[in-house]
């Protein structure tokens, strides 16, 4: 699964390819639109959020490093298996908890993609969810090789985008990001908390990516592989939030922050071009989380049967799944999706998994057991 035996992986896969798949789950659609950044960083103002971004990046790649080491030590590839040495019988309450962030995750995607759609083509929303859909299903259908290549594809045109972004906006309005700057630190917002929650739901990204974990052939590479995660999914969103801070405070309201920053730059290509950069991170980071589902009832189903299931079967599962999700992007609206969703299931993360592993799981690891995966 991870190269031939005595094979060494390359460090691209190894090294970075974790952090690039964590990056892939976490950038999903309200951080692509700006939409999650206007929620959590933006009430701080611009210190405030830089506070905050530091603060996430800091725990995502603590977490990362800690998830990294005991998938290995555990040599577990899927949640269930991970779950399993971590909480015992346990497990259930994690898969339970997943499924709700899978149908919460999936239904913002969705609901993104056709607001993108309806925006910049004038096309009937659900045109645009339908559309990802197929995309997920296409890529999740093939499995690992299939995933790790969006998820390095993409990264190329992801990062390329915002950087070159980033250079359009200090050209176009550079002045009012840095009289934003120049204003000092208010009290507005809780930096603390933007931060905290953020990082909180989104390091289920360490989870969901354990199918690449399998690439790690040391410790040592785990640790370093967790370390270069956090900056790696968190330096587009510095790059974003730096340009929004110039039309403080009313961006904050916008249900797509992006689409009106690109109004304000007036470059009808570049602003085509980032369309179709988010429409591609939301495949990425949708097909990572069905990916997760998908190899965890490969793992059971090749344990039944003896065989892994065919692409047919991925399919077919991958479509359901997100056919039940993405409906629920007719009846509620981005904005309250991520306000409202994405709070709650931050606390439930940090009792079923961030509080378990560094403590339960970090003791194991430090007292060195070796049927870890055996607590079941």
């Amino acid at each position: 699964m991870g190269g031939a035996p005595g094979q060494r992986e390359s460090r691209f896969k190894r090294l970075l390819l974790p952090g690039l798949a964590f990056k892939a789950v976490v950038i999903g659609g309200g951080y692509a639109t700006g939409r999650e950044i206007a929620e959590f960083f933006l009430p701080a103002g611009p210190w405030g959020g830089l506070a905050a971004m530091v603060l996430a990046t800091a725990i995502w790649s603590a977490v990362c490093v800690a998830t990294f080491l005991f998938a290995r030590a555990t040599q577990a590839h899927d949640y269930r298996a991970f779950f399993k040495g971590l909480l015992g019988r346990g497990w259930i309450a994690f898969e339970i908890a997943y499924g709700l962030f899978v149908v919460l995750l999936l239904a913002v995607f969705g609901a993104a993609a056709g607001e993108i759609a309806h925006r910049t083509l004038g096309l009937t929303p659900i045109l645009g969810t339908v559309a990802l859909m197929i995309g997920i299903a296409g890529f999740a259908a093939f499995g690992n090789a299939s995933v790790e290549r969006l998820f390095a594809w993409v990264s190329v045109l992801l990062y390329g985008v915002y950087a070159v972004f980033l250079v359009l906006a200090l050209t176009s309005f550079g002045d009012r990001i840095a009289a934003a700057f120049a204003q000092p630190a208010a009290g507005g917002g809780n930096w603390l908390e933007g931060g905290l929650t953020y990082a909180s739901y989104n390091i289920i990204g360490a989870i969901v990516i354990l199918p690449v974990t399998r690439h790690l052939s040391s410790d040592r590479d785990a640790v370093v592989a967790g370390l270069i995660a956090g900056p790696l999914a968190m330096l587009p969103a510095l790059m974003f939030f730096t340009c929004m801070t110039a039309f403080l405070p009313g961006i904050a309201s916008e249900a797509l922050p992006s689409d009106f920053l690109l109004g304000q730059l007036g470059q009808p290509l570049f602003h085509g071009l980032f369309q179709l950069m988010i429409f591609a991170a939301l495949l990425e980071s949708g097909t990572g989380a069905v990916h997760a589902i998908n190899e965890r009832i490969a793992a059971a189903w090749q344990h039944r049967r003896g065989v892994p299931p065919a692409v047919p079967v991925r399919a077919a599962i991958t479509l359901v799944l997100l056919v039940l999700c993405m409906l629920v992007a007719d009846r509620i609206g981005l904005i309250a999706l991520i306000a409202n969703g994405y709070r709650l299931l931050a606390y439930v993360l940090i009792a079923l998994y961030i509080v378990p592993l560094l403590t339960l799981g970090l003791w194991r690891l430090r007292a060195g057991r070796r049927s870890l995966g055996e607590t079941a």
